[in-house]
């Protein structure tokens, strides 16, 4: 067996089988595309809109302004309410997203699915972008789902990047949830980037690159005349490009390197881990975007009683893990949060 695969034990306390692949969706590259080639099959939307204040960006690139979340209500009594995040170029009506919150649903769990600063719906309500580290935007989030949860457990669930954002707010902030999942959340944000930029990458990249310009351009309250020479005349060729130009100043960082280091929850962790809530990271060994060995230098030196536990699962791609019953992953999120809730 590879080095920290699978964590039988905390399966088994879970009642969660080991991840095994379905057909047709086998490697890396098939299970991270699935979601794009074939349709997901999903209840029709009732989501209850809700806005959410945010304050201006830290560096001023972006005025005050809202939030759009997605309230979804289980059936009967909620035993919990999860804030849901989505990642990179993704929004509240994804369907990778959507399906996780539909399985949440019927954990009994209501949902809130957010929009973060700069996706649709929503877009009108706010300039600029997010980033990893978002936390003026997300701790005013949060707060708002605590008066929602109305006395009942606050948990968040993250892909991709929304786990790391989420993370980031938790070490900002200790006890704003009470419990976490994170789906193929980079952890060191320089090592993902290099990741993206691999040759073999090449078409993720420039599918990320197109949507997050695009994203970018369409804010109704303007970009600056540098970003639109940047975006237009001399369009960013990597994240990296489009982070150094857009997302770094945007946020107040010094630079891309500044961002990436100090927006990065991997080297906070260890020393908090046991101020987080119960937190389960998983990803996948053959993830083609985010790189596993953060993870699992994590796992190698946290603690025996920290908050913090991983899964590594061989195959899974980008949060993809589409196993023989449905999506194996969106089952495990289900399975923590009822077993942080259960105590």
């Amino acid at each position: 067996m590879e080095r920290g695969v699978d964590n039988p034990q905390l399966r088994e306390r879970l009642g969660v089988p080991s991840f095994e692949q379905r057909w047709p969706w086998f490697g890396g590259d098939l299970q991270t595309l699935r979601d794009t080639l074939r349709e997901v099959d999903l209840p029709h939307d009732q989501g209850v809109p809700i806005e959410i204040p945010v304050p201006a960006l830290p560096s001023g690139a972006a005025a005050a302004g809202s939030l759009l979340a997605l309230l979804d209500q289980p059936e009967g009594d909620a035993r919990g309410l999860v804030l849901l995040l989505h990642g990179l170029g993704g929004s509240s009506s994804r369907e990778g997203l959507r399906r996780m919150g539909v399985a949440l649903q019927a954990a009994g769990f209501a949902v809130l699915r957010l929009n973060l600063r700069g996706a649709d719906p929503g877009r009108h309500l706010a300039g600029g972008t997010y980033a990893a580290r978002c936390n003026s935007d997300l701790l005013p989030v949060i707060a708002r789902a605590r008066m929602l949860a109305a006395g009942r457990p606050l948990l968040g669930a993250g892909i991709s990047l929304g786990g790391t954002m989420l993370l980031n707010a938790a070490l900002a902030s200790p006890g704003v949830l009470d419990g976490l999942f994170c789906a193929s959340s980079p952890l060191d944000l320089a090592a993902c980037s290099a990741s993206i930029e691999r040759p073999r990458n090449r078409v993720y990249q420039r599918w990320l690159l197109k949507r997050l310009v695009r994203q970018t351009l369409a804010d109704p309250f303007g970009v600056s005349d540098e970003e639109q020479v940047t975006l237009q005349a001399t369009p960013p060729r990597s994240i990296r490009d489009f982070d150094s130009a857009v997302t770094a100043p945007r946020w107040g960082f010094a630079d891309v390197e500044a961002y990436y280091r100090e927006a990065s929850p991997l080297q906070h962790l260890v020393p908090a881990c046991k101020a987080m809530p119960p937190t389960l990271l998983l990803q996948a060994l053959d993830d083609p975007w985010v790189p596993a060995s953060s993870a699992m230098d994590l796992a190698e030196v946290l603690p025996p009683d920290a908050a913090i536990r991983t899964l590594f699962t061989s195959r899974g791609g980008h949060n993809g893990f589409h196993g023989r019953d449905g999506c194996w992953g969106d089952q495990l999120a289900a399975a923590w949060l009822r077993d942080v809730v259960a105590g």
